[in-house]
């Protein structure tokens, strides 16, 4: 269970270069909660392994030119919030992140406009004080937006 938990620390480390890193590792993250029991199974080796090759391969990331404009794409499922940092078509960060338990029940409108917070409170340095462009694919939200 201690290397399960090393591992994880170590990838949540670079969690935001690894994209949907929370979708991926879900199946090892079961592993941590109280009273689950130990139950190693080819969904989590593949987690294991993915995580493993997201690791050692070379991400293709730009670094953010803080003269320019940025976009923003963000969006949330029952199983996640998921967002992109983007300048120029080329993308600069992501950020995912797995529901929290009372966040399950929420409405989809709700997760929708929690994976826009969650953005710009990690991006907040980058976002701060400029204009940026913010995209989501819930059509309720364009009137919170206008």
């Amino acid at each position: 269970m201690t290397e399960i938990r090393s591992f994880l620390g170590l990838a949540k480390y670079y969690r935001r270069f690894i994209e949907n890193f929370s979708k991926i590792a879900k199946p090892m993250n079961e592993l941590l909660k109280d009273k689950v029991s130990f139950e190693w199974n080819d969904k989590r080796e593949k987690s294991f392994q993915c995580l493993k090759d997201k690791l050692t391969t070379t991400p293709v990331l730009t670094l953010p030119d803080l003269q320019k404009d940025f976009i923003v794409y963000c969006d949330a499922s029952r199983q996640g919030l998921g967002c992109v940092l983007m300048q120029d078509n080329h993308v600069v960060s992501y950020a995912f992140r797995q529901l929290r338990a009372h966040e399950e029940n929420y409405p989809t409108h709700d997760l929708e406009l929690a994976a826009v917070v969650h953005a710009l409170k990690i991006w907040r340095h980058y976002l701060l004080g400029d204009k940026c462009d913010i995209y989501t694919d819930h059509k309720s939200l364009k009137y919170i937006f206008t």
